[in-house]
């Protein structure tokens, strides 16, 4: 045994001497001699625990070796080396406190945004926004005189002044309820968002409903160049420049939420009934004082002698106001299949809540429109109504959206992805961010600031605000400078592609006229 013993070292050795590395030269090594049977499975065990002794010691010396060859890095050029941390967002909240104490603007807020390498690459702008180019080219060739903006002075709230990233602002005549406010508020998030970004400039604005800039006093061999004047909506008629309207930033005095809260509620409304479930009827619900089409919108409502597929009611906002606003949540205004919109004394704030909702979107025929609407598509994101026969229209389009329930609920399904994603808060700003860049550079004159204008901050508006208005200015105040830059602007429309754009909108208008029409031929031949 002893003997045995031995040898099978001394072949050990040989093996190990001769750089052979296989397992089967050992095995054959160790087989040829005579070996009893009971020493066979010890040496096995042997031979195994030297193969794994080996390996490591192999891959130990050769990665030894490629550490050796690789290069050495220092410790002063490992500093220089960019760290990937996680980018933080800037959050800067207000400096109350400090206005109190020196009733003026704290200076605690960037100045311009810091250039960040690794900022997401901005989006391209939605199509609406190629009507920012149409709303300007009145002064495309002339430019902006400071005569010219003196004129708009006429009939405007208040002059707005951007200088090095601050607002100043000289009021001229009070607005109905707070709309100057929410849409100054609205102007001083935009220069939080992209601080230093936004260029000098002067503006008039005035916050009525309906424009007064008329195209046809601008014609003609002696006409002068219209007066710049900013507002919410316009018509074919008028020049006025259309702006995001107050109610982005909440509408108080109807305790409507800023914008970007009251969209992820309607998002959750739509969840609450599918469009199958709905009521197959027609809705709107508002204040039908104020025009005389609103008024003929009532005689549509169901009645014992005829049902014209509507559910019409009146809105009184004073007792609304007493009870709590209970019956005028938007959200849980989602459970008819279709719902219309009408124009008040002009363009209505409601439209953009309408379409937000699901359901058909049955506009009656606009004479305005606001920054967005001029992007949206009859039989695409809603269905054309006639405006001199609204009750045969109505009853019309529901009748077909409910024999068509499919292309239906696709209609209010496309208008609703335009209003979450098109129309979310990020392009609103966009949009304003542009349409104030573009229209700075056509001033021809240096923006100054008015003897009898006043610094405007976030602070002097919500420290000083109360109650709801506060509340909605909180809920709406953009904490610090976005991540990334403005979206890109699409090209402008050429003469061809607008002229090819309308007429392909007023043909899907006129199509859904003549579906109404045989519907109505073959209704009076039952």
């Amino acid at each position: 045994m002893r003997e045995n013993s031995m040898q099978q070292q001394r072949w050990l050795q040989r093996w190990i001497l001769s750089g052979s590395r296989s397992y089967s030269n050992f095995t054959d090594m160790i087989m040829r001699p005579p070996i009893k049977p009971q020493a066979r499975s010890s040496i096995v065990l042997f031979a195994f625990l030297c193969l794994l002794v080996g390996a490591f010691v192999s891959t130990r010396v050769l990665d030894s070796t490629a550490q050796s060859q690789r290069p050495t890095i220092t410790t002063k050029a490992a500093l220089t080396i960019p760290l990937r941390i996680p980018r933080k967002k800037i959050e800067i909240p207000l400096n109350c406190t400090a206005f109190n104490l020196n009733r003026s603007c704290p200076g605690n807020y960037p100045s311009r945004l810091i250039e960040d390498p690794d900022r997401p690459e901005p989006h391209t702008c939605p199509e609406y926004f190629r009507w920012i180019n149409e709303d300007l080219r009145p002064w495309a060739r002339t430019g902006i005189t400071r005569e010219m903006l003196e004129r708009a002075k006429r009939t405007a709230n208040f002059k707005l002044v951007i200088r090095n990233g601050k607002a100043y602002v000289e009021k001229y005549r009070r607005a109905f309820q707070t709309r100057d406010v929410f849409t100054l508020w609205g102007i001083l998030q935009l220069l939080r968002r992209y601080p230093g970004q936004v260029p000098d400039l002067e503006l008039m604005f005035d916050c009525v409903d309906w424009p007064v800039i008329k195209s046809v006093d601008c014609k003609g061999p002696n006409a002068t160049a219209p007066p710049p004047l900013f507002r919410y909506c316009a018509d074919d008629d008028t020049l006025d420049i259309v702006f995001p309207d107050w109610s982005f930033w909440g509408w108080a005095e109807i305790n409507i939420k800023p914008w970007e809260a009251l969209l992820e509620d309607l998002k959750e409304g739509n969840k609450r009934r599918k469009w199958v479930q709905r009521e197959p009827y027609a809705y709107w619900k508002g204040n039908p004082s104020v025009a005389a089409t609103r008024q003929e919108l009532l005689k549509c409502n169901v009645s014992e002698k005829q049902d014209w597929n509507a559910r019409v009611y009146a809105q009184d906002w004073l007792r609304e106001s007493q009870e709590g606003y209970k019956q005028s949540d938007l959200a849980s205004q989602c459970i008819h299949r279709y719902k219309i919109y009408i124009e008040g004394s002009a363009w209505s704030v409601s439209e953009k809540y309408i379409l937000a909702c699901d359901s058909v979107s049955l506009i009656v025929k606009p004479r305005y429109y606001d920054f967005f609407t001029r992007g949206l598509v009859p039989v695409h994101h809603y269905w054309p109504i006639k405006e001199d026969d609204k009750c045969r229209s109505i009853k019309f389009a529901v009748d077909w959206g409910n024999s068509h329930k499919g292309k239906a609920q696709d209609i209010g399904k496309t208008a609703s992805a335009f209003v979450q994603e098109e129309l979310k808060m990020a392009n609103v700003y966009d949009y304003m961010f542009h349409l104030l860049t573009q229209y700075s550079e056509l001033l021809r004159f240096k923006p100054t600031i008015p003897r009898k204008a006043f610094e405007l901050c976030a602070e002097s508006m919500a420290c000083q605000a109360n109650s709801l208005e506060k509340k909605f200015m909180m809920e709406s105040l953009v904490k610090g400078p976005a991540e990334a830059s403005p979206c890109t602007m699409p090209p402008p429309f050429d003469p061809a592609s607008l002229h090819g754009f309308l007429r392909r909108k007023e043909s899907s208008i006129q199509q859904v006229e003549l579906w109404e029409k045989k519907y109505w031929e073959n209704q009076n031949k039952q």
